[in-house]
């Protein structure tokens, strides 16, 4: 017999006190009506090294986090309709300038009040302009509002901020006095002038048909690997061309909605995405230096406050310009009022670039991670004012005479 003391893999003891954790929080923030988004990250910051340091492989994790990344994105792209979503490009392309713009301008006003080079405040401007995919589409699916006209506006929105990702990079890049080289822009050319060929094709075709889809209607295990391949092969083609493999995966997805075959796919793979989408966020809290927020807790609480202003308003107000009520508008506002998950990419490939020192990176992430928390919060606060607002007005028709109503 093996002793246990050798036979015992610590990853085995890693998982459980993941799992026991996980159940333990989430029955409470189940209790307390609050997104297990929340619970995820802050578990990762508890077991990370800045915490108990029960994580060492950080790396690892996020890796796997990336995953769930790529299954949420081709599960929205599978519920999405393109030709609805294109109705919506004048609120995405201007509301995804305006949001930039007015970021990158509040930053340059906060990092002159902290004396910060206009490099770093560029930088952290773009890193705040992006809002997160992940948290908002698992809280639109949570509240079933991804087929609504809000959640349609705000995917449309999330949409064109996954394609800008790649003009900030080449931004950055030239900040840093580091030309991109042509071969590299002539690849991401390719690669997205390809995915808007994709598109093309899927709005002109009503209907496409899979390969083997009659052969294996019936194969439970073949059909676990035709949706893999469209998802994780999507995602691979885009990452090839120096794109966001989220954004292969997105396309994707949208494949799949147009050859109707979402419903068998939905099986098979939403518990693969449940359980990565999981790690991403515990990935995100791994990063979280408790120490490192406390000494510059000013400095970040003056920019998750413009953040939150600069985010929330500006997509308020577009969306009310161009599709959505006041009330739907300001729900949608505090939806992408968050930082991204792409961001990190920004952060880390000014980290790369000697754009920002480790002070400004170590910034960012805490930064993104700390918006990605109150993100939930902010949401729940912004529908207790509408409900609120819509309360008083009914006690208000209810109190005035009818004469006088009218």
């Amino acid at each position: 017999m093996i002793p246990l003391s050798t036979a015992f893999d610590p990853t085995i003891g890693l998982i459980s006190i993941m799992a026991i954790v996980i159940m333990a929080v989430g029955l409470l923030l189940k209790k307390l009506k609050q997104p297990y988004i929340i619970g995820y990250i802050l578990i990762g910051a508890v077991l990370g090294k800045y915490g108990l340091g029960y994580i060492e492989d950080s790396e690892m994790i996020h890796s796997l986090g990336e995953i769930g990344i790529i299954l949420l994105l081709f599960f929205v792209g599978m519920e999405i309709s393109l030709p609805e979503l294109i109705k919506q490009w004048k609120v995405a392309a201007i509301g995804t300038f305006l949001q930039v713009s007015a970021s990158v301008l509040s930053l340059i006003g906060i990092g002159f009040f902290f004396d910060w080079k206009i490099e770093r405040s560029i930088i952290i401007g773009f890193v705040i302009a992006l809002s997160s995919s992940a948290v908002i589409i698992k809280l639109l699916s949570d509240k079933n509002l991804i087929n609504s006209r809000i959640g349609k506006n705000v995917l449309s929105i999330l949409l064109m901020q996954d394609i800008i990702i790649v003009p900030l990079l080449i931004i950055t890049s030239a900040i840093s006095g580091k030309e991109q080289s042509l071969e590299n822009m002539y690849i991401m050319l390719v690669g997205g002038l390809l995915i808007v060929g994709t598109l093309i094709y899927i709005y002109q075709k009503k209907t496409i048909h899979l390969p083997f889809s009659k052969a294996i209607e019936k194969d439970h295990e073949l059909q676990v690997f035709l949706a893999i391949l469209f998802c994780f092969g999507g995602a691979l083609l885009s990452s090839l061309f120096g794109l966001s493999a989220a954004l292969g995966a997105f396309v994707g997805g949208m494949v799949m909605h147009t050859s109707k075959a979402t419903h068998w796919i939905f099986n098979t793979l939403d518990s693969f995405r449940v359980l990565f989408v999981a790690i991403f966020f515990i990935s995100i809290g791994l990063q979280l230096d408790f120490g490192f927020i406390y000494e510059h807790a000013f400095a970040l609480l003056s920019v998750i406050l413009a953040v939150y202003i600069t985010n929330h308003f500006i997509n308020a107000i577009v969306l009310r310009l161009f599709s959505c009520p006041w009330k739907e508008a300001f729900l949608g506002g505090a939806l992408l009022a968050q930082i991204g998950e792409l961001s990190f990419l920004i952060s880390a490939s000014a980290y790369s670039l000697n754009i920002i020192e480790s002070y400004g990176y170590k910034f960012t992430i805490s930064l993104i991670s700390l918006t990605l928390i109150i993100s939930p919060f902010w949401i729940t606060l912004t529908e207790k004012l509408i409900a609120y607002q819509r309360i008083q007005k009914v006690k208000q028709a209810k109190n005035t005479p009818t004469g006088l109503g009218k």
